[in-house]
């Protein structure tokens, strides 16, 4: 089923809307996981991980899940489909990809915050689960950088089914 235009509009704002706080949530949460590594103010150390807890709950989870649904919802309602072209499975498995690892990270945010809310984080305390936020963070947002990417170049090369599904509809015009 292809989407009507005004349909197709809505979805592709809503997409990218999402797409795009999804990436700007991640980037604010970098710089919090970096200031919670790297500062030397306690009290900003001890505000950055019960902010990024809430960061991560409360806008990066639901993002990544709009995103990942808004996409697959358009990809199967558009010519591009979801199994046609390499570029949008791509974008799928990438973006999924990246909001399971942010599911498995959501233990270790929850922890941080809970610990700098009773105690000081100061020097190497916790410094490796610190520095596998910034890791995670950083990481995160390139390979969601990766998805936009494809989306602005949609570079060429068919799956084998969107080459059958192409010639399927050009095979009524040749008769």
């Amino acid at each position: 089923m292809i989407m009507t235009p005004r349909l197709r509009r809505f979805m592709l704002t809503a997409h990218v809307t999402s797409s795009v706080g999804l990436l700007g949530a991640v980037a604010g949460f970098l710089v919090l996981a970096i200031a919670g590594l790297i500062s030397q103010d306690a009290q900003i150390v001890r505000a950055a991980y019960p902010a990024m807890e809430l960061i991560a709950r409360f806008v990066i989870v639901p993002l990544a899940f709009a995103a990942l649904l808004i996409g697959l919802v358009q990809s199967l309602g558009t010519k591009w489909g979801l199994f046609r072209h390499y570029w949008v499975l791509a974008k799928l498995v990438l973006t999924a990809l990246a909001t399971i690892v942010l599911l498995l990270q959501m233990q270790l945010i929850g922890y941080m915050a809970d610990v700098a809310a009773d105690t000081t984080l100061s020097g190497s305390y916790l410094r490796e689960a610190r520095m596998t936020l910034v890791a995670h963070a950083g990481g995160g947002l390139l390979v969601l950088l990766v998805p936009m990417a494809l989306s602005v170049y949609k570079p060429r090369g068919r799956i084998r089914y969107g080459w059958r599904k192409l010639q399927e509809r050009r095979a009524p015009l040749v008769r």
